[in-house]
């Protein structure tokens, strides 16, 4: 793989800002603040009915181009890309949870940890409204980001499991992700991804999202719900009103270049929106309706 393979990508993330050099764990940090704050936590083409695949070569692609991707796209490219700097990358078999008490590893999160400088970080590109804004040292406490508070504890193994760590988030969609030790491939995650992907009962075919950090918070769109988190709390929630809305706030906000999208994507993805958003919104009035004997 030639050097020039990544420079897209690179531009993507602003690289020649970030001064980057030898590995360092400076290096490591600014890259991961503009992986967060450039490219989109998002599942537009798996909302269209055409997934992408998670050969991480193809994800750099698709970045260079304007895209983003979930947890398999994005720390699978981001990989790629720190190993190509230099950084020594092992990929691990994760699961996202919104049970706190979970301990299960169902394989359904791609996380890394990159060893630089003597030291090892746990780091993240792909848990969209739930990971922190900067890499974490992998040793066991409490950490505080800009307002956000987070935990890494070990993880004691399962039957048939090894040992490995639990993150923990004060704020986001999920609360819970543990992770085993054990190096994975990318292999590993094409049966899960296969489900994630096309499975009507997976979130990600169920419910359009789209994420974006930055060292403030998390912008957030769910269906057509646009949300500001700052500091743990959500700050801002508006409906946006139609597709010219939606498409001009993946553009902007987000960073989304949808060039690719025929007229026909662009009207199947709002039918679906709305679609997902009469059904929350049902969801919502019939909670907020009060209990009667």
């Amino acid at each position: 793989m030639t050097s020039d393979f990544f420079d897209g990508y690179l531009r993507r993330l602003g690289a020649a800002d970030l001064g980057l050099g030898a590995p360092s764990a400076e290096g490591l940090f600014a890259l991961q603040r503009a992986h967060l704050e450039r490219i989109a936590y998002e599942n537009i083409d798996i909302q269209l009915g055409r997934p992408p695949g998670i050969d991480p070569e193809l994800s750099v692609r698709r970045f260079a181009e304007g895209r983003g991707g979930y947890c398999f796209h994005l720390n699978g490219a981001f990989a790629l890309l720190l190993e190509s700097l230099g950084y020594e990358v092992t990929r691990h078999v994760g699961a996202v949870s919104a049970d706190a008490a979970s301990r299960a590893v169902r394989g359904d999160h791609l996380a890394l940890t990159v060893r630089v400088g003597g030291a090892e970080y746990w780091v993240d590109a792909g848990l969209g409204d739930m990971g922190p804004y900067e890499p974490l040292p992998l040793v066991a406490g409490p950490y505080e980001q800009n307002g956000f508070t987070y935990s890494l504890e070990r993880l004691d193994p399962l039957e048939g499991e090894g040992p490995g760590w639990s993150f923990f988030a004060s704020s986001g969609g999920a609360r819970r992700m543990n992770f085993r030790d054990a190096p994975a491939a990318t292999a590993d995650f094409e049966g899960m991804h296969a489900w994630l992907s096309t499975n009507e009962e997976s979130p990600f075919v169920r419910v359009f999202a789209v994420f974006r950090r930055d060292a403030g918070g998390t912008d957030g769109l769910r269906g057509k719900v646009l949300t500001r988190l700052e500091g743990g709390k959500q700050t801002d929630e508006r409906v946006l009103s139609g597709p010219e809305e939606l498409l001009a706030v993946l553009g902007g906000l987000f960073g989304l270049d949808l060039g690719d999208l025929t007229p026909a994507d662009r009207a199947a993805l709002w039918a679906r929106v709305e679609r997902v958003h009469e059904v929350w919104s049902a969801q919502r009035r019939a909670a907020a309706q009060p209990v009667r004997d």
